[in-house]
């Protein structure tokens, strides 16, 4: 049973989150995306899980379902404390097997935040209480540390995190099976450090939409037996490449915080840049904001290209939205004319990663444009150059050959000369 699933996104209790993320609009927007199971989200929030109880009905033991879509019960909490005299916000991707676990989960949580407040909770203690919380209530928890290199509220995040998960996770290390990629970076980036090896890298969207451009940008793909909660547990946990097929990923520089740089500067360094100016803003003279890349290169101890032997691999994507956009240059969200091209080759084609994976190029060049065919083929096979992504800025694919001069404050160099092909 071929599983594609995203397990970290947001319900409508969460801030700045589509009311459209209710289970209608994402079992719609799964079925759009292509994908078969989906975390629910934000069980810590009372009037979520209430909806969750009323209009979930039982498939497998863990597994639930709404509208021929599957369910992990899953949420997303922030624990903020105080290590070495530094304050620390890590944000941690929870995976449970029942909601008999989850009322417990949620009673313990109580005691150190409000969870009616947001779907995605600030709870007062250390990292390491949270997991020995968790797993005093049932080992059947999966915590993931999320999108570990995100500068603030991340394990590895230039702001506020760690250079070693044990820092963070003190004795309860034991019990952290998997980390989460995050859209800055990739498994790539993540296997050039060797401790990061008997980690299990899954890859989610963290969506606050059910858009096909949000849900399942980044997603997980699994081929099992049987779908329940402890098939998902065991494949994770044990790192099952047999099992775990591979990781679906945005390009690194598409995510909001691959390079260093201030965006109210309109600033973006590599970091080999960034470390020659002190890592300051050269315009404003305050910090920059150290991207993913930087941190990663600060903490790696392997080459650039190095791959562990029991790697699991990954696709490089793109939504299809952003491919037909870029093409024909319309920088518009909710485009008309975009919208309809997209929606075009998804009912053509069933859904938009079978688009993006498998449809073939004869095949797609009867329903839309050969240049959008062309494109579709350049990201299916990592052929595409990016503006990269800084302090909070996504960046930019540039599909046409855009010759783009950048100042590095030392030189003018076009993009060709630093963005990877």
């Amino acid at each position: 049973m071929r599983i594609i699933a995203d397990l970290h996104l947001h319900s409508p209790y969460s801030r700045a989150t589509s009311k459209r993320m209710n289970l209608a609009g994402l079992s719609q927007g799964a079925k759009i995306k292509g994908l078969n199971l989906l975390g629910t989200g934000d069980f810590t929030h009372p009037l979520w899980l209430k909806e969750l109880k009323e209009k979930l009905e039982k498939f497998e033991k863990g597994i639930f379902v709404y509208n021929e879509t599957y369910f992990i019960l899953s949420s997303e909490v922030s624990t903020v404390f105080q290590k070495d005299g530094k304050r620390k916000e890590i944000h941690h991707l929870i995976l449970a097997p029942s909601f008999e676990i989850v009322e417990q989960i949620n009673e313990a949580l109580a005691k150190y935040g409000d969870l009616k407040k947001d779907g995605r909770p600030i709870l007062n203690l250390k990292a390491s209480e949270l997991v020995e919380i968790l797993m005093s209530i049932s080992k059947k928890i999966l915590i993931i540390p999320a999108h570990v290199w995100t500068p603030w509220k991340s394990l590895f995040g230039s702001r506020s995190g760690f250079d070693r998960i044990e820092d963070c996770y003190e004795d309860q290390t034991r019990h952290i099976y998997a980390l989460e990629t995050g859209l800055s970076s990739d498994p790539a980036m993540n296997w050039r450090i060797s401790a990061l090896d008997k980690y299990t890298l899954v890859s989610n969207s963290d969506s606050h939409s059910p858009h096909p451009w949000r849900l399942g940008r980044e997603a997980n793909v699994f081929e099992l037996k049987r779908l329940n909660y402890q098939e998902i547990f065991e494949v994770i946990k044990k790192k099952d490449k047999d099992k775990f097929l591979f990781t679906i990923e945005v390009d690194p520089n598409y995510g909001k915080y691959h390079w260093d740089g201030h965006r109210k500067c309109k600033v973006f360094l590599h970091p080999r840049e960034a470390m020659k100016l002190n890592n300051i803003c050269p315009v404003c003279k305050k910090p920059l904001t150290i991207g993913v890349l930087h941190r990663v290169e600060e903490l790696a101890d392997r080459a650039e290209g190095f791959v562990p032997k029991d790697a699991i691999p990954f696709k490089t994507l793109l939504p299809l939205y952003e491919i037909i956009s870029h093409t024909l240059k319309i920088n518009q969200l909710y485009s008309k004319k975009v919208l309809e091209i997209q929606n075009k080759l998804i009912e053509h084609f069933g859904n938009e990663l079978k688009v993006l994976l498998e449809a073939k190029p004869e095949e797609l060049e009867k329903v839309v444009d050969k240049k959008i065919v062309e494109n579709i083929l350049k990201v299916r096979e990592g052929k595409v150059r990016f503006l990269p992504g800084y302090d909070g800025e996504y960046g930019k694919p540039l599909f046409n050959d855009e010759v783009i001069i950048r100042k590095t404050f030392s030189s003018q160099k076009a993009l060709t000369d630093f963005s990877k092909p």
